[in-house]
C-alpha cells in the first residue's frame, strides 16, 4: 500500500483526516502517530498496533505492544484509570511496591525495560557514574532502590564495572606517550566509558534492556 492509500484507509474506514506525508513521516520515525491513529493503523494494515512498534521504550508503547487499553492495565494494576494516564502520559512511574511488580508482570518488563519506562534512566546513569569514578560500595544501596535486582547481583555489577573503568583509565595511560596525549586519550576513553555506563550496566547484569520487537 502506499502512502496515499493508507491516509485514504484511515479516513474511509476511521474517520481520520491524515495526509500521506503525515504517513510517510511516521514510517521514517520522525512523527508519533496517536493511540487512536496507531490503533486505525493497525486495523487498515491488518496487524496488531505492537506489531508496528518497532522497540517499545514507554508505558504506553509496552502496553499498546499487549494489546491492553488504559481501563484494562489500570484495572490489573490496582489503581484508578485517571491515576495511571498520569503517569503515562508524564512518563514517570511513580507506583508503589506491589503495583511495579504488577507492571512488569503484565507488560513481561526485564528490569532494564522497567526502569526505561518509568523514566529513571537518567537517575542511574548518575549513581553510576559516581560510583565508578569514587567508591563504588557507597551506591550499592541507592543503586538496589532504585533497580528491581537482588543487592548481591547489584554489589557484583558494580565492583566489575568499577574495575573495568579503573582497568581502562590504567592502560589508557600506559599507552599513550607524551602527558598532553595521555591527559587527552584517557579523558575520551573514559567519558566514552561513562556515556555507555547504562548499557554496560545491564549487560554485566545478565539483562536485556530493549525487547527485540
Amino acid at each position: 500500500m502506499a502512502p496515499g492509500h493508507v491516509a485514504y484507509g484511515l479516513a474511509a474506514q476511521y474517520g481520520l483526516r491524515v495526509s500521506a506525508e503525515t504517513v510517510i513521516a511516521w514510517e521514517r520515525g520522525e512523527a508519533t502517530p496517536t493511540e487512536r491513529e496507531l490503533t486505525a493503523l493497525a486495523g487498515v494494515l491488518w496487524c496488531a498496533p505492537g506489531e508496528l512498534l518497532a522497540a517499545a521504550s514507554t508505558l504506553r508503547e509496552h502496553r499498546m505492544t499487549r494489546d491492553l487499553s488504559v481501563d484494562d492495565l489500570s484495572r490489573r494494576l490496582g489503581m484508578t484509570t485517571s491515576a495511571y494516564l498520569r503517569m503515562e502520559e508524564s512518563g514517570r512511574w511513580r507506583g508503589n511496591e506491589r503495583q511495579s511488580a504488577a507492571l512488569r508482570e503484565v507488560l513481561g518488563l526485564s528490569a532494564a525495560q522497567f526502569l526505561t519506562a518509568a523514566g529513571r534512566d537518567e537517575e542511574l546513569a548518575a549513581l553510576l557514574r559516581s560510583a565508578l569514578t569514587t567508591r563504588w560500595q557507597a551506591y550499592v544501596r541507592p543503586v538496589s532502590k532504585l533497580v528491581p535486582l537482588d543487592r548481591r547481583l547489584v554489589q557484583d555489577v558494580l565492583e566489575q564495572l568499577h574495575a573495568d573503568y579503573q582497568s581502562l583509565m590504567v592502560s589508557t595511560l600506559s599507552w599513550s606517550s607524551t602527558g598532553e596525549e595521555r591527559s587527552g586519550a584517557t579523558g575520551d576513553a573514559g567519558r566514552a566509558f561513562l556515556a555507555r555506563v547504562i548499557d554496560q550496566f545491564w549487560r554485566t547484569a545478565g539483562v536485556r534492556r530493549h525487547s527485540g520487537l
